[in-house]
């Protein structure tokens, strides 16, 4: 049995001893740790991957790691790391971080389940059929709005989704669905954000002769575009290149960051720090 066990809490001595020798007396052993104490909050946060005896469910492991949490004021969770987690991926029109996403878990670089493909266009329909995963599309206007976040609700309780991640969706979800699912939601934004906004980002740059590009991606929020961020990259152009060169390069850093993004979340490598994040990579 592989387990990820995750925890946060005021640090102070005996937290990793206390925990180890139950480990130890479930006959486990530790595979990978990370730990981080933050100097400004005084709190720990720890990951280990280990591996136990068949014979320890994941409810024998909390049942006997919660007397230790109770103790040390611990916000823990434990992971069976064999389950995979099942995503579901929001796309528009440009689909380039969706195709990705669908080749890492094709390759299985990236563990995990995509359960549901939803969109405002129908752009997407045909890259969902022919990789199997249904596809929901869901026009958005102001009208509509909350019948359309209480299907996509709905959606994540039938299927199990342990994960949104928007691959490039271009609707701002609400401030209440963005709460209900707090840590839950990533997205991917280029990394120009607040300095060129609106719909040709890239051409901003590139008129204002920019010599770095890139992207973030970062946990959804109320506040848009401005949630923990987990993964950020940057490119270096030129003043010879266009402005379709500066978006083709665009699209392969926004990948890349994405599905790094992704691939960190679901290993459970990535725990929230107020407005930051630490990231175990």
């Amino acid at each position: 049995m592989h387990f990820i066990l995750t925890f946060s809490c005021p640090d102070r001595p005996g937290i990793v001893a206390a925990i180890s020798s139950v480990l130890a007396e479930k006959g486990a052993n530790i595979a990978e740790t990370h730990q981080f104490s933050d100097p400004d909050t005084g709190t720990l946060f720890m990951r280990l991957a280990f591996v136990a005896p068949r014979t320890n469910s994941l409810a024998e492991m909390e049942r006997c790691l919660n007397p230790v949490a109770a103790e040390f004021g611990m916000a823990m969770r434990l992971h069976d790391a064999s389950v995979l987690p099942r995503i579901i991926i929001m796309v528009s029109r440009f689909d380039h971080a969706l195709l990705n996403l669908l080749y890492q878990v094709r390759v299985n670089w990236l563990r995990a389940e995509i359960v549901a493909i939803v969109s405002n266009h129908q752009d997407s329909a045909q890259t969902a059929a022919q990789a199997g995963i249904p596809y929901y599309y869901w026009p958005v206007t102001k009208e509509n709005k909350t019948e359309q976040e209480d299907k996509l609700r709905a959606l994540v309780k039938d299927t199990g989704a342990a994960l949104i991640v928007l691959a490039r969706y271009m609707q701002v979800l609400s401030d209440s669905l963005s709460a209900d699912m707090s840590g839950r939601i990533i997205n991917i934004h280029h990394s120009f954000l607040p300095s060129f906004k609106g719909a040709r980002p890239y051409h901003q740059a590139y008129a204002r002769g920019v010599k770095l590009i890139g992207a973030t991606a970062h946990y959804v929020t109320a506040d848009l575009d401005e949630g923990p961020i987990i993964e950020q990259e940057t490119a270096r152009v030129t003043h010879n290149l266009s402005p379709e060169d500066y978006i083709a390069t665009g699209r392969g850093v926004e990948s890349q960051v994405l599905a790094r993004a992704v691939k960190l979340h679901v290993e459970q490598r990535v725990m929230l720090n107020g407005r930051r994040t630490v990231v175990f990579s």
